[in-house]
């Protein structure tokens, strides 16, 4: 690959892409694009503008931008119309917001008349397959500088000499070895490392940032009603919200009551276990309201057909193929499923548990009259499942004389 001559980094202000900032400039001699994002990780992002200025870059090349609407409407929304869930547990926060950033790199990158796009993710993560594949899809011939992968700055003490050496600041706490590594964005908090690499012991409880302990959380459990519309969240009690300020909402409530920890060793695409801690309250509640307004709006031939392929479309998204025809073909099937996704569910939140208490929708197929176990009023003749049950029992039957007659 010929060196690049003007990049576009994700760019978090911190020190290792800060680093990496320098390390392009010193390595190829090329001019540095830096793009931080608001995926709404709680951090003020302003500094990474300072710090850039401060490391050479121009202010017209500094991009900060508030993704978070986007991020939840075009993003986290439709990956939680399909129930995703990755090997059963893992509601995919870091995975869902990859395709994001790579998509605004590759924009940018156009935009900049940049040829190159670079990122800090290492060479043993899910995030670096992730980070590429998007960018690939999106321009074929975008050049992906990945540091990790090619420098000789493999430990935190030539890190740091590299940092001196090029007059990078260096915050004090960031001297020492960081307890556990940290991704955050609006859908969850993801960590891992150091002091969890060890899956036998128990996560300490300074790891946790945004829920409650649940033996902690509030006595008294809280109602709340959340409203949809073909699938997607549109109101908190009875308020019409956007797509990020319902999630925002929701990680509040979660995590009040102590609603979304994940202790999970998951299976990386590149082949390695991993041990994370994860907490997606908001996440959590909304997957159980989704799940309770489905129960009676969804017939049930395309409610177990769309669970089938859950797990391969979670897979999917793991793995970094969001913008791939497989899975832009289940989305179409999962979004057809939605049409009457509609009405409201109610929850109790309570000691880490979010529970749907109650369902209601114009749209619902529930019919009270055929489950009754009053007088039905002739809604079902149940002399009907006789014969329901002797057509389906032809073929058991049939293999059953088989068997009876080759034992004898």
């Amino acid at each position: 690959m010929s060196a690049p001559k003007k990049v576009v980094l994700a760019y978090s202000g911190g020190l290792d892409t800060s680093i990496i900032l320098k390390w392009l400039q010193t390595e190829y001699g090329c001019e540095v694009v830096t793009f931080t994002a608001d995926l709404g990780q709680g951090e003020e992002l302003e500094p990474a503008r300072a710090k850039a200025e401060l490391l050479g870059i121009k202010p017209e090349n500094i991009f900060i931008e508030d993704l978070r609407e986007e991020f939840v409407r075009d993003f986290v929304f439709p990956m939680f119309r399909a129930n995703a869930l990755y090997e059963g547990l893992y509601l995919l926060g870091t995975s869902i917001a990859r395709p994001l950033i790579s998509k605004r790199l590759v924009e940018i990158a156009e935009a900049t008349g940049a040829d190159a796009i670079s990122h800090g993710a290492t060479g043993k993560g899910n995030d670096q397959v992730r980070f590429e594949l998007s960018a690939y899809a999106l321009n074929p011939d975008i050049k992906v500088i990945a540091p990790w992968r090619l420098w000789d700055l493999q430990s935190r003490t030539k890190l740091l000499q590299f940092a001196e050496e090029h007059q990078i600041p260096i915050a004090k706490n960031k001297r020492g070895e960081a307890p556990f590594s940290v991704d955050a964005n609006l859908l969850h908090t993801s960590s891992e490392g150091r002091v969890l690499e060890d899956p036998a012991v128990d996560a300490p409880d300074y790891v946790y940032q945004r829920t409650v302990d649940p033996e902690k959380a509030p006595d008294t459990p809280e109602y709340i009603e959340i409203g949809f519309e073909r699938g997607d969240a549109v109101s908190i009690n009875g308020e019409a919200l956007s797509p990020a300020t319902i999630l925002t909402r929701l990680n509040e409530l979660g995590g009040k009551h102590g609603i979304g920890r994940l202790d999970m060793v998951e299976n990386r695409f590149v082949g390695m276990k991993s041990r994370g801690i994860y907490e997606t309250p908001g996440g959590t509640v909304l997957l159980e309201a989704h799940r309770g307004i489905e129960e009676i709006t969804l017939d049930s031939g395309a409610g177990h057909l769309k669970d089938s392929i859950m797990p391969r479309y979670a897979e999917t998204i793991y793995n970094g193929f969001w913008f791939s025809p497989e899975r832009e073909m289940m989305q179409a099937l999962i979004d057809k499923s939605q049409e009457h996704v509609t009405g409201t569910v109610r929850l109790k939140l309570y000691k880490g548990l979010a529970r749907t208490v109650g369902r209601w929708s114009d749209h619902s197929l529930y019919s009270e009259a055929h489950v009754t176990f009053e007088d039905d009023a002739g809604a079902y003749d149940q002399k009907d499942a006789a014969g329901f049950i002797r057509l389906n029992a032809l073929r058991l039957k049939l293999l059953g004389t088989r068997s009876k007659r080759l034992r004898d």
